[in-house]
């Protein structure tokens, strides 16, 4: 990881194959939160299909683990992981050689049966789905108080455990607590007690507090338990 980054990322790297031809498209990055008709929204413009039309199939080397088949699931739903492949099918009637590109009037567009907008109405997805973009946007106002109540109430100096994903639990004291730059949302600055971190408390050359290098991380509220956790003792014992 890069010494700006913040440990609020939850992406996974793959690569996106298709029926229509042995063209793989490498190392495409996506958030494991896209819901399953956004992630195939976005597949339109790489393979060609039909957001509306295409089946997504999940493999592993050439083991096929699962299909893409929750429209309203997210992809971090499926046992998804960097390096796998997604293989799109579908008939790819818009993929046509030689066939100058035209623009669709906005009326023309919303009589297309088979066009990602037609394909989210008739599903009653994403933004056509009232109800739930209202559950959505409740359960964000809340997550966004319990974050702005925790970080509130947390005192500078109090010793934390810190949890994240695909890093060990580590235990360090809070050297911050806030917003930063350019950055949505609330943050602890962590000092840890160990160099298992990511930046020496600074970032894109900002500096929001003071540690050695690879000793502070900027860390989402969520992830970070304050407690009475000493610092831990090591010894030459624990080398033999």
């Amino acid at each position: 990881m890069s010494p700006t980054n913040v440990e609020v990322s939850d992406t996974v790297t793959i690569n996106i194959s298709n029926s229509q031809n042995d063209t793989v498209s490498f190392e495409r990055k996506y958030s494991r939160s896209l819901k399953i008709y956004e992630f195939k929204a976005k597949l339109e413009p790489i393979t060609g299909g039909n957001a509306g039309t295409m089946r997504l199939e999940l493999y592993s080397g050439d083991r096929l683990v699962s299909n893409l088949d929750g429209d309203g699931l997210p992809l971090g739903h499926y046992p998804i992981e960097d390096g796998m492949r997604v293989h799109v099918i579908d008939q790819f009637q818009c993929l046509q050689a030689n066939v100058p590109k035209f623009e669709l009037s906005q009326e023309e567009y919303d009589k297309k049966a088979d066009s990602l907008r037609s394909f989210l109405r008739k599903n009653k997805l994403g933004k056509y789905n009232e109800e739930e973009m209202a559950k959505q946007e409740e359960e964000r106002k809340r997550l966004e108080e319990e974050d702005r109540q925790k970080v509130e109430s947390t005192a500078i100096g109090a010793r934390c455990r810190v949890t994240a994903k695909n890093n060990p639990i580590r235990l360090g004291t809070i050297m911050y607590k806030g917003a930063l730059d350019g950055k949505p949302g609330l943050f602890f600055g962590v000092k840890f007690d160990e160099p298992l971190g990511v930046n020496d408390g600074s970032m894109n050359g900002k500096r929001y507090f003071e540690c050695g290098p690879k000793y502070g991380s900027f860390v989402a509220p969520k992830a970070v338990e304050v407690g009475d956790f000493p610092p831990e003792e090591f010894s030459l014992d624990d080398e033999l």
